[in-house]
This record gives C-alpha cells, structure tokens and sequence, in this order.
C-alpha cells in the first residue's frame, strides 16, 4: 500500500502523553481483571459492537458514565503507526465527503483517538485489550497501536492493508451512526431474545465490512495505491477475526447462536461484495435473506 507522503487527517487526536495503564477497568465502581478484558476481547472486540458493554455486563453494573477527557496532545503524530492510520483516516474523509456530496449531502467525519492503555470516552472507559471501536455518543473511533501487534502476531493477520481495512470497519459504524441505523438497532434490542440480538448485531457488524469494501474499491479508483496481496490481507484480517474461528480459538467449540459479528466466511463475503460493487446500496444485510 502506498500510502506514504499521502495526505494525513486533521480529525486525530494522538492522547498517549495523556493515558493511563492498569491492569483493571474500572466501570460503576469496580475493576474489571485481565480474563474479563480478555473475554470481551474475544467475544465482542472483533471491530464493531462496543467491547464495553459486554465488560459492563461483566461487572453487573452497565456501560458506565461518561467522564470528561483530557485535551488533545497532537494532531499531527509524527511516528510511522500513528502517520500511518492518519493517513488512511484521511482518505476515507476523501471517499465518503466525495460519495456524500454526490447526494448533495455533507459528510461529518469522525475523530480518531489514539490513545495507550485505557482512556475516557463517552461510551465509558476504552481499554486497550478491548481493541479499536466506534463510539456513536461521541462520534469517535478508538485504537491503542499496539492492537496492530496482536493483529499480526496471535491473530495471524500481518500487513498494513489489513490495518487499513480495521479502521474503514471502524468508520463503517460512523456511517451506520449517521444514517440512523445504530439507533434503530439499538431500540430494537431491548425487544428481543438475546439470539435475536446477536442476529442483529451480526447484520450490523458484516454491513461495516461491507462498507469497509466500497472504501477499498472507491479509493482505489481515486488514488491507485494498492500493491499486489493488499485486498488478500484485508480478507485474511476479515477471515481471523470471524466469531467461529475466535470461539475455535479461544473455546475449541463453535456456537452459532451466540455470534455477534458473523462467521469468518460471512465476513469475508461481505466485505468482497462491497469491494466488487463500489456502492452502499450492496451493503443491505438487512435485507439480505442469505449472510
């Protein structure tokens, strides 16, 4: 991918001066251990439903209050990581304010927080094992860099395109936050069985990998700066963090009604379709009678 020299994004928030470490997290009171983070990692991390409210329903005690966060340090980072998400943040500002506007429609992009061991946000407390999320109350995407490790390293996906596909995910539930579709979501949690919930959030969750996709096609077309094996990394990064391959993983048994982001093969199939199609509208997991 070559994305170096390319534009960086003015929405970063480079906070690690300003992070704290510890080896719990604290939610309503109480601290969360290691294997709880763990659990929420492996249950809910996989890019999408916000890892704090399983860490909540953990503690027994919800989400938690928001807590005010300290002022920015940078805007600018100037390490290769940070640059790097930066730069790919930025083109997906460039992707969707070109796709929005194409609508007549303006485009509010996110912010990008990236921060080093746990950090406030208004979704609650963000850890850095919980690995990236979106937060809808504050309009903000979440990463600790060394989640990019991880990735590589236990997860078995290596590469930066696959970095990049992490945050497109990521901006993919700022989308379905702007276009109502969180929202609906979550109103119709509160009406279901748990399994139904999961089906949802599954729905929800392969929908940001399919747009995940139409970025990739959409800034391709625009800047023609994948490599050969870019688009392979990016489906092996979607193929690891499948809820089948976790549970394998983590559990050594498969629990199909209790996925919340979908199989590795659904994941992949969905962010491909997005990829070939290059349109929004493929992304109706909604709809969709297969996934």
């Amino acid at each position: 991918m070559k994305w170096e020299g390319q534009r960086e994004s003015d929405n970063v928030e480079d906070v690690r001066g300003s992070s704290g470490g510890g080896a719990g997290l604290p939610i309503g009171g109480r601290g969360v251990g290691l294997g709880g983070i763990v659990i929420a990692l492996l249950a809910s991390w996989a890019f999408g439903i916000n890892p704090l409210t399983v860490l909540g329903l953990l503690d027994g005690s919800g989400a938690g209050a928001p807590v005010q966060a300290p002022a920015p340090a940078q805007t600018h980072p100037q390490d290769a990581a940070a640059r790097f998400v930066s730069v790919v943040l930025a083109d997906t500002e460039d992707v969707w304010g070109a796709y929005f506007k194409r609508s007549g429609e303006q485009y509010p992009a996110p912010k990008l927080v990236i921060f080093r061991g746990r950090y406030p946000t208004a979704c609650g407390t963000g850890e850095a094992a919980m690995g990236p999320f979106y937060c809808p109350g504050d309009r903000k995407v979440y990463i600790d860099l060394g989640f990019y490790d991880t990735l590589r390293d236990r997860l078995g996906a290596p590469g930066d395109f696959a970095q990049a596909y992490v945050i497109a995910h990521e901006v993919g539930h700022h989308l379905q936050n702007l276009m109502g579709t969180t929202e609906k979501l979550d109103r119709s949690r509160g009406r279901v069985s748990a399994r139904e919930a999961n089906a949802m959030s599954v729905r929800l969750e392969l929908q940001a990998d399919c747009y995940a996709g139409v970025w990739a096609n959409l800034s391709q077309r625009s800047k023609g700066w994948l490599e050969q094996g870019d688009v392979e990394e990016a489906l092996n990064a979607a193929a690891q963090i499948g809820d089948d391959t976790l549970q394998k993983r983590s559990q050594g048994s498969v629990v199909p009604e209790s996925f919340t982001h979908g199989s590795s093969a659904q994941r992949v199939r969905w962010f491909k379709r997005g990829a070939d199609a290059g349109d929004l509208k493929a992304c109706d997991t909604f709809s969709s009678a297969a996934l």
